[in-house]
């Protein structure tokens, strides 16, 4: 099966999990019982703000989740019960090295639940620490030819940290670096892994502020063969208006699906629910037109004929 997935893509991750544990709710690892139910009751929030988006007319053959198997198998499973693209995280939580969740046991985490995508979250700095990347290839190599062989479509989401020496080069202005060296690294990083045989079908993008940056990462994504992949923005945990920047930057771009916004969608109003400043409900809503309101500037900034190519109905699937 040739790599790519090039239909209209509005994801919503809420896969987060060491973080989210230690940062939202100031829990200490392991977690009893009560805490591992209270932080799955929230995600239960994210997921019913997804659902009531749908409701209020997001395309649901465009919008998708991405949940971990820890605490939201349930909604893993009622998300694919109704159809629903969805998106399995396969990394393990707080590692900086990819590792695998499950170990040698990913394959059956996986199948357990048959979800559209196996996604994976790697940090990968082509100039970075050699033998941490040729590890990191060795594994990532594993999952693509397991997604070819198996079934699941591949989402690859790529972090490009800054080394010591190039944060030295820009003076450790981190927004010099986003804007000058990230864009350049990440089109390394994208060659690096695909000639090492990693072949995701969608390759989930940090921000870029501007429009010849994501035309280069696409050109590189589909080079050699790869025309059916897709791009999509991630949202980084950033502030909503950096968010709206990348999205009106890349929507225009051919080969830009979509977008990947988890926590600038739902934390804040989590955080208000757990500080009783918000319902449920309310909670709820918020999160729902949040999501609705990127899915709204992502289709504003789509020029004609770009983005997905040629509609949901005529891409590949």
């Amino acid at each position: 099966m040739d790599p790519g997935y090039d239909k209209l893509l509005y994801l919503l991750p809420f896969d987060h999990r060491h973080s989210y544990v230690t940062g939202m709710f100031k829990y200490e690892l392991p977690l009893t019982p009560a805490e591992h139910d209270h932080v799955a009751d929230s995600k239960r929030i994210v997921y019913a703000g997804f659902r009531q988006a749908l409701a209020d007319g997001v395309a649901k053959q465009a919008a998708g989740i991405l949940v971990d198997e820890e605490f939201g198998t349930d909604i893993l499973r009622d998300a694919i019960g109704r159809g629903c693209v969805t998106a399995l995280s396969t990394e393990k939580s707080g590692s900086d090295e990819f590792e695998f969740e499950y170990g040698a046991a990913f394959a059956q985490h996986i199948e357990k639940f048959g979800p559209t995508f196996a996604k994976a979250l790697v940090r990968y700095n082509p100039q970075g620490d050699a033998a941490v990347n040729r590890r990191q290839q060795v594994r990532l190599r594993e999952l693509s030819e397991y997604c070819r062989k198996s079934g699941p479509r591949f989402m690859f989401e790529l972090l490009v940290p800054a080394t010591a020496a190039q944060m030295d080069s820009v003076r450790g202005d981190a927004g010099a670096y986003d804007r000058q060296l990230r864009p350049g690294l990440m089109v390394q990083a994208l060659r690096a892994l695909q000639d090492a045989g990693v072949e995701p079908d969608i390759w989930k993008i940090e921000g870029l502020e501007r429009r010849e940056d994501c035309e280069r990462i696409v050109a590189t994504a589909r080079r050699d063969g790869r025309g059916g992949v897709g791009c999509i923005v991630l949202g980084h945990g950033a502030d909503a208006a950096k968010v709206v920047g990348w999205l009106e930057t890349a929507a225009p771009v051919p080969g830009f699906i979509g977008f990947a916004v988890g926590r600038t969608t739902f934390w804040d109003a989590i955080a208000d629910h757990e500080a009783q400043k918000a319902t449920r409900e309310q909670a709820v809503e918020r999160i729902a037109a949040r999501y609705r309101e990127w899915v709204a500037i992502f289709e504003r900034a789509q020029a004609p004929g770009a983005g997905a190519n040629a509609g949901p109905q005529a891409a590949r699937g």
